[in-house]
């Protein structure tokens, strides 16, 4: 159920807009085009530049956007989101990236293939783009940030070229969430390219991610690591003291969300086999070890580098990539497993939840009508979405459907879940890539 190895994966490289910000280099593009380009970026109502630095010999800005806290009802108050923009020209398109997350501004692949400028933008709530205060959580809403993504839209499409086209992209929650943009504001965007993008439109049917763990990879991979993931939990007595002390020496602590280290052991064990197919390839496989034989230092520093990823106070609740849960609680969604291999040896059967991993006070219930109409919006009424997918991601095993208008899904053989159109057969990234070229009539 976690999306928390998803920066490490997707956004690697990222630059901040503090980082940015901190750059007292100027950008080297110092012409009069680029600084006429800067003068109008400044002139922007309610934009801020807060920093410039030059990437692979072209400006990137660090800016700022006033929001409103609630879009329907502004006078309730206002928080600045962070973005960036990398520009190189306005007659070139324009890839505006989200990342679901913090703010990164690491060049995605669309970019690449388009030698397109990028815009890339930090979800509400995550990082320093929140209100003063107490964070209003009820207002991280799927409709509240493709309005904000929007409005930044409308903000600095003025300053390209009318025919320049614009395109949305992202990974894993990036790419849920430039599908939901689209949703809500259709003419922002001449396309989308959504990588790994988890669909969970029936939040009460989690059948499909027990199938995909009943058919990933090998039979004998499978069974290893069921086993290993038993013994996880049949050695508890032995690996627990092993578990405390790691939290011990990494500072972690589990009061105000999960609240004891056992739950916390639980629940990483529970993540194990999901994480090594997210991250790992069957090539791993071999490195599974004999739960039978295998030592509790072995099996335990095993589990640790292949899967094992304790949740902890500081990168839960209001932090790093704690507001995902609240999402996921609220609306998103997530993946309730089976687990029948661990019948017997569990203590805490309703823990594989997201409101386990939020405090109190972010916790909330489950609404999946927003999921649901933009499930049924793709499939049926969208135009020009091009999903990636990988094989073995257990984050792909729920899929967007793309309609028949201009609209592809691709899956790669054998990734995970930093599947790209690179990595895809010949003919189908021939493909995928002369499709986003013409949406964005390129070359």
């Amino acid at each position: 159920m976690r999306l928390r190895a998803i920066p490490t994966l997707l956004l690697s490289a990222a630059l901040t807009a503090g980082a940015l910000a901190a750059t007292a280099a100027p950008a080297a593009a110092s012409t009069t085009a680029a600084a006429s380009f800067e003068d109008q970026l400044r002139a922007l109502p309610g934009v801020t530049v807060t920093g410039v630095t030059d990437k692979e010999g072209f400006p990137l800005y660090a800016l700022s956007i006033t929001q409103p806290v609630d879009h329907d009802r502004p006078r309730l108050g206002t928080f600045q989101q962070r973005f960036t923009l990398w520009h190189k020209s306005t007659a070139k398109p324009v890839v505006f990236y989200t990342g679901g997350y913090g703010l990164s501004s690491a060049t995605r692949e669309p970019t690449t293939l388009l030698d397109a400028n990028q815009l890339s933008i930090e979800h509400r709530f995550f990082g320093p783009s929140v209100p003063a205060g107490a964070t209003p959580w009820r207002k991280m809403t799927v409709p509240q940030e493709a309005a904000d993504e929007h409005a930044v839209v409308r903000a600095v499409r003025p300053l390209y070229e009318k025919s320049s086209k614009w395109l949305a992209t992202g990974g894993s929650k990036g790419g849920m969430t430039a599908t939901y943009h689209y949703r809500y504001y259709p003419q922002d965007y001449d396309g989308v390219v959504a990588y790994v993008a988890p669909n969970d439109a029936n939040n009460n049917d989690d059948s499909t991610y027990d199938r995909f763990f009943r058919t990933v990879g090998t039979k004998e991979c499978r069974d290893a690591l069921a086993a290993v993931q038993r013994e996880m939990l049949v050695r508890r007595d032995t690996l627990l003291p092993k578990f405390e002390k790691t939290a011990k020496d990494a500072g972690y602590t589990f009061t105000n969300t999960l609240g004891t280290t056992d739950r916390a052991y639980e629940f990483a064990v529970l993540d194990q086999v999901w994480n090594f197919w997210q991250s790992g390839t069957i090539d791993d496989c071999p490195t599974v070890p004999d739960a039978k034989t295998v030592s509790d230092d072995d099996l335990y520093q095993w589990s640790l580098d292949h899967g094992l990823s304790i949740y902890e106070d500081s990168t839960l609740g209001a932090n790093s990539t704690g507001p995902y849960y609240r999402q996921a609680a609220a609306q998103l969604g997530w993946a309730d497993l089976a687990f029948k291999n661990l019948k017997g040896v569990r203590h805490y059967p309703d823990i594989y939840q997201p409101n386990s991993v939020l405090p109190a006070d972010m916790r909330t219930t489950y609404d999946g009508t927003v999921v649901k109409g933009v499930d049924k919006w793709v499939r049926t009424r969208s135009e020009r979405m091009l999903f990636v997918y990988g094989q073995n991601d257990p984050w792909s095993a729920e899929q967007f459907t793309p309609s028949k208008r201009d609209s592809y899904k691709y899956v790669v053989p054998g990734s995970n879940h930093g599947a790209t159109i690179a990595a895809l057969p010949a003919a189908q990234k021939d493909a995928a890539t002369a499709t986003i070229k013409r949406w964005a009539s390129a070359k």
